[in-house]
């Protein structure tokens, strides 16, 4: 069974002021963690101190980025050995904005998420929907070619470490159309369909498979309700504190 997981990414949005004042409104009003996991991906500069005073809480503190080495003349890039350090657990890697803005390609964010696993942290794969099929003797196979790139030289032991997040492009981003439940859907299993063909069925069973796409308030319960969706990658809807609260705690809605 995979427990469910909901990550809020803020971005480059909120002071550590902002961030310290928003932790203390939901750290403590989160789901059973034994029954959701609940993170929050947060800007570099805000970790230490969040990951310090979320101690103790069912409250995960997520890294929004790392680079490909644990160390180097690299201005400005994260290591993921240092984050390791800090007590991260999780990185989030290729992410749609990553590959837009700043030009990722899929050999970097494979290399991201070899040198997150091999720091000991486990990657949140993100992926678009770059999707087409593939006959392969009698039968035809969905390829979701980013699933393909992102796990290359990923053992079916280190899979188990990893998170993957669908993000259809069109439907990232306020004020665009959110895919449906049912599309939504779709694509994770799409995507599960072809980890099970790079490794195997068992294999595809146990990775959690995420959502993200202007998912809100109104969209949340009948996403998580679907077989193949194993949890939300929130953006802006993440940003109000009580808003993140209550969607968190769609169950009870």
């Amino acid at each position: 069974m995979r427990k469910p997981l909901i990550v809020g990414n803020w971005k480059m949005y909120k002071t550590i002021t902002e961030a310290v004042d928003y932790v203390d409104q939901v750290k403590d009003a989160l789901p059973d963690p034994a029954k959701e996991e609940v993170e929050l991906a947060v800007p570099t500069l805000f970790l230490e101190s969040l990951v310090e005073h979320t101690r103790g809480t069912a409250l995960k503190i997520v890294a929004e980025n790392c680079f490909y080495q644990d160390e180097g003349a690299f201005t400005g890039e994260t290591s993921p050995l240092a984050l390791r350090e800090l007590g991260i657990k999780h990185v989030i890697i290729g992410h749609s904005e990553r590959r837009r803005l700043f030009f990722e390609d899929d050999t970097t964010v494979n290399k991201k998420v070899r040198a997150a696993l091999n720091a000991g942290i486990c990657p949140i794969l993100c992926v678009d929907e770059t999707m087409k099929r593939k006959q392969e003797h009698d039968k035809i196979v969905w390829v979701v070619s980013q699933v393909i790139s992102g796990l290359q030289q990923v053992s079916e032991e280190e899979l188990a470490r990893v998170t993957v997040a669908y993000e259809p492009s069109w439907a990232i981003g306020s004020g665009n159309e959110a895919a449906t439940p049912a599309e939504a859907n779709e694509g994770c299993y799409l995507i599960r369909q072809t980890i099970a063909h790079l490794y195997s069925e068992q294999a595809a069973e146990r990775v959690r498979i995420l959502y993200g796409g202007s998912v809100n308030l109104a969209n949340i319960k009948l996403l998580m309700q679907k077989d193949d969706i194993d949890g939300v990658l929130i953006g802006r809807a993440s940003l109000d504190a009580a808003t993140f609260l209550k969607m968190v705690n769609y169950q009870s809605c």
